[in-house]
């Protein structure tokens, strides 16, 4: 997505298929330390899971981590410098997350997120054009709806975070409290797409796809502030404002690519 936005159409095979392989292949790494790291908890919590359940020993699981690490390096290197800097940099957030973060709350939330939106960022790297307002943009506004996200999400989950002693906000403060929080970023991010608009980065008839968006968030941030007793209620509104939102952004980028 993050090449379509900075080129306005799509890229070129190879740019499309180094871009996308390197990104699966560090995603792939750091989902499989995720497992690894993971391994005692599993035991407990998902004994069907590959390592508790003796289908890989963790050894094999680490080898095929950094195979899938260097696989994604390798492909990265052969974009851009930018793109296997970037690589790293993911990379070693996704290792710092499942090592030492995954259950410090907040830094961890911030952690995923920022990765979240960086995906949108790679692809403007991937195609030579790193810094396009555009893709910026979206990049800024993927991190933000899925910091709201972690945080909900925390607080619909509060049981099973505090068998992990989890420090999520919603253990530290309670789940409306929480909820507020998640709310409020989803509501910052509504004025926040008038950007584009002040700036003169797009013309008025991107407002649709936008307000799309913007009514999507509004309507469930507002359902899921009352949902703090009702956690399938919650999980509920969570999905509409993903689905919400990526229906916004797959609207613009069909209307990029016919201006095209």
């Amino acid at each position: 997505m993050g090449q379509i936005l900075a080129l306005g159409k799509f890229a070129s095979v190879s740019e499309t298929v180094f871009g996308f392989l390197s990104v699966f292949f560090v995603s792939a790494s750091i989902l499989v330390l995720n497992d690894y790291f993971d391994r005692e908890t599993d035991k407990l919590n998902a004994p069907d899971r590959p390592i508790p359940s003796n289908i890989v020993t963790p050894s094999e699981a680490l080898l095929l981590s950094i195979g899938l690490m260097f696989s994604g390096f390798i492909l990265s290197y052969l974009i851009n410098g930018m793109a296997l800097s970037l690589s790293i940099i993911l990379l070693t957030i996704g290792f710092l997350y499942n090592r030492n973060y995954k259950k410090s709350g907040l830094p961890g939330n911030l952690m995923v997120s920022f990765s979240v939106g960086m995906t949108f960022i790679y692809g403007g790297v991937s195609v030579g054009l790193p810094f396009h307002n555009i893709v910026w943009f979206f990049g800024a506004i993927a991190a933000l709806i899925d910091l709201g996200e972690e945080i909900a999400a925390d607080a619909m989950d509060v049981q099973g975070d505090l068998l992990i002693n989890s420090n999520s906000l919603a253990i530290k403060y309670g789940n409306q409290i929480a909820l507020r929080i998640s709310s409020y970023i989803f509501f910052f991010v509504i004025p926040l797409t008038s950007v584009p608009f002040v700036l003169k980065w797009l013309p008025v008839s991107y407002l649709v796809p936008i307000a799309r968006m913007d009514t999507s968030i509004a309507y469930s941030s507002l359902r899921l502030l009352k949902s703090s007793n009702n956690k399938n209620s919650g999980r509920k509104y969570i999905r509409w404002l993903y689905l919400g939102s990526t229906l916004g952004l797959l609207v613009f980028i069909l209307m990029r690519l016919l201006e095209a």
